[in-house]
This record gives C-alpha cells, sequence and structure tokens, in this order.
C-alpha cells in the first residue's frame, strides 16, 4: 500500500490524553511512510500537543466537532478542494469521524469496524475484543496498512516558543527560573467522578510545598476554578497557571516539573511522555485500559467495590475517591521530589490489572 500514497490524513482522537496514547501509532505510520506528505486533523486545543513533532507535515484544525451534521458535512466538502488525499486513517471509532473523512473524498480509509460504520470504510479492521491499551488499539489500526510498530513509549516534544510562554507565566507568578517545581493537576475534562477532592489535592500540596518544592497548580481554562479552590485551600502559596497556559506552554511546565499529582486524565500522559513521573488518583476507571508505560506512574485507588463504574458522575457517595487518603498520595510523590526514583516505583502501583474482558 505504502508504494501509491502520496497524500494522508489521520483524524487524530478527541481527547488529550488519547492522543498523546496515539504517538506510538503516529510514529509507526510516518516510518512506513516516509515519502508521504501527512496531514493531521485535530480539535484546535489539542493541536499544540503535537508541536515540534516529526510526523505530521499540516495540522488541519477540526471545526465541526459537536457542531451537528451540517457542520460535519460543510467541513468534509470543504476538504475537497484540497489535493485528494489516497488514504485516511480514522482514529476516533465513532461513526461521525468516519463519515467526515467519507464526505472529504478520501480514496481509501481505514479504521476499526464499530458503531455500524464499515460501509464508511476502505479496510475495517475487526475490533478487539475485551480492553486493550489504548496505545496498542491505534497500533492494531496503523499495522492493518503495513504499518511497524516502533516500540509503544509515548514521545512529546516541545518547541523553544512553548519554552518561552511557560517560562514567561512562571515568572508572571514569581517562580524562579532553578527552583524545584510540582505540579498538581486537579481537573478531569471526563467528568466529576474523577475528580479526587481539591482539599486532599491541597494537603498534597503542602506537604510537597514543606519539603522544598514549589507548588504549581495547572488546567484547562475551565478548571481554573477549581485550581483556585486548590491554591485556597493550602497553607503555602501556591502558581495558579490553570488556563494561563495551552498545551504547549504547559508540556514545557510539565517537563520542568520535578513531579506531577493528577487524576486519571491528560496530564498523566502528558508527564509520561516527558519522562516525568506521575502520582495519579484512580476513581471511576480502570488501568487496564492504560496499563502501558507505567515505569514513571504510581496509581493509587481505594478499595471499593463499586470502582471501576466508568460513569461521568458518581450517583452515591464519591467514594472511590474520598477514601483515597492524601497520605498514600504524598507518601508515594515525596521520593520523586526527592529524586529517589527507585523509591518512586515501590509498592504503590496498581499491579493486580484485570485481563482483557474481564470485570475490572
Amino acid at each position: 500500500m505504502t508504494d501509491d500514497v502520496r497524500n494522508i490524513v489521520v483524524r487524530a482522537p478527541n481527547w488529550a490524553g488519547d492522543v498523546v496514547m496515539a504517538t506510538p501509532g503516529f510514529r509507526a505510520l510516518r516510518a512506513a511512510f516516509a515519502r508521504a506528505r501527512i496531514a493531521v486533523q485535530i480539535r484546535p486545543g489539542l493541536a499544540p500537543l503535537l508541536a515540534g513533532a516529526p510526523w505530521f507535515d499540516e495540522v488541519l484544525p477540526l471545526a465541526s466537532y459537536h457542531r451537528g451534521a451540517a457542520a460535519l458535512l460543510r467541513e468534509g466538502f470543504a476538504l475537497r478542494r484540497r489535493p485528494r488525499f489516497d488514504l485516511g486513517v480514522c482514529l476516533p471509532d465513532s461513526f461521525a469521524a468516519a463519515l467526515l473523512l467519507r464526505c472529504a473524498g478520501v480514496r481509501r480509509i481505514v479504521g476499526y469496524a464499530t458503531q455500524a460504520r464499515a460501509a464508511l470504510l476502505d479496510v475495517a479492521v475487526r475490533s478487539p475484543s475485551g480492553w486493550i491499551a489504548r496505545e496498542r488499539h491505534v497500533l492494531g489500526l496503523v499495522e492493518a496498512i503495513g504499518c511497524s510498530a516502533r516500540g509503544t513509549h509515548l514521545e512529546l516534544f516541545v518547541t523553544p516558543r512553548e519554552e518561552d510562554a511557560a517560562a514567561a507565566q512562571l515568572a508572571h507568578q514569581g517562580v524562579a527560573a532553578g527552583e524545584t517545581i510540582a505540579a498538581l493537576a486537579p481537573g478531569a475534562s471526563y467528568g466529576a467522578s474523577k475528580l479526587w477532592p481539591a482539599e486532599s489535592f491541597a494537603r498534597v500540596g503542602d506537604a510537597l510545598a514543606a519539603a522544598g518544592a514549589r507548588v504549581v497548580v495547572i488546567g484547562s481554562a475551565e478548571e481554573a476554578p477549581l485550581a483556585a479552590r486548590v491554591a485556597a485551600a493550602m497553607q503555602a502559596p501556591a502558581a495558579v497557571l490553570a488556563g494561563a497556559l495551552d498545551l504547549g506552554a504547559s508540556k514545557a511546565l510539565l517537563r520542568r516539573a520535578r513531579v506531577l499529582v493528577c487524576n486519571d486524565a491528560g496530564a498523566r500522559h502528558i508527564a509520561v511522555a516527558l519522562g516525568v513521573p506521575a502520582v495519579v488518583a484512580f476513581g471511576p476507571t480502570s488501568l487496564a485500559k492504560t496499563n502501558l508505560n507505567l515505569e514513571r506512574v504510581r496509581a493509587l485507588a481505594a478499595d471499593v467495590a463499586c470502582r471501576p463504574c466508568y460513569r461521568r458522575t458518581c450517583p452515591t457517595d464519591h467514594r472511590c475517591m474520598t477514601r483515597l487518603a492524601p497520605e498514600r498520595v504524598i507518601a508515594a510523590a515525596l521520593p520523586a521530589l526527592q529524586g529517589d526514583l527507585h523509591a518512586f516505583r515501590g509498592d504503590g502501583l496498581l499491579r493486580a490489572v484485570p485481563a482483557p474482558g474481564s470485570a475490572a
């Protein structure tokens, strides 16, 4: 297939963490189609994640996401005015994502045969049974068109412009260039069920500050009120940068951090891709779907029978999060802050990962 393919479009995932976990697939695609022109179609706010990456020649902002059928059709047919795409790689499993590529006139579309969309695909790949890691999910798709995996490790890049933007915001908050940074990311776009309490993040922040770190609270503009609550509940001062940084500058800030404490959300995967230790509070979700690239992850959860439920809001008392004690998170984070990665990789990892297809 590689010989006659000159122009490729990749429909990227819709969530930050999924974009990061797709990077092994992006890497394999570029290696297989080294001479092709590859464009990535992605939600505008997520595009900075891929800044500096060598896999794409062009970024196409996805304008029609969640704007209805008419917007999707307009965007798809507008793409027909470009040189025709020989190949489209549809990473989201939705019907709408495949329809957009079909409307764009892509000659050959590859995707998983889910949501009754097989008729829209030219290469309809059978969806794997049970749960598999997102990295392998994406690799399975590109392998179906002849791409060989070049490892499953996550990979992101930071541009000089992103470094400058992060440095400027840190300086504005009074954070000196040489200070040891501990990052807190209390948000999660998935829903309220993923949120460890703000007061618990604040207790962790105070412990990290007492150990010599400058605490920085990060997140999206929508998460700025939550970040402010965390900072207000702390005794030590914290720099609140939620909403002040796009994902590109957030990459640069996280690369400077000694440790990240977060929920099971996109910041976790960004940190992993940059080699930064992450302590992750798990509530309604399971590690089984993201059980690769855990070398610098401490995944902590409360022992409650109702998790994982994958509900976006908790119908009861949110015990999966409220019963996760801050002391456990502090004990996991302090070794990373102190540079003791051997101790960081101790017994805090959720090692009992359910087998694919099991009820986690």
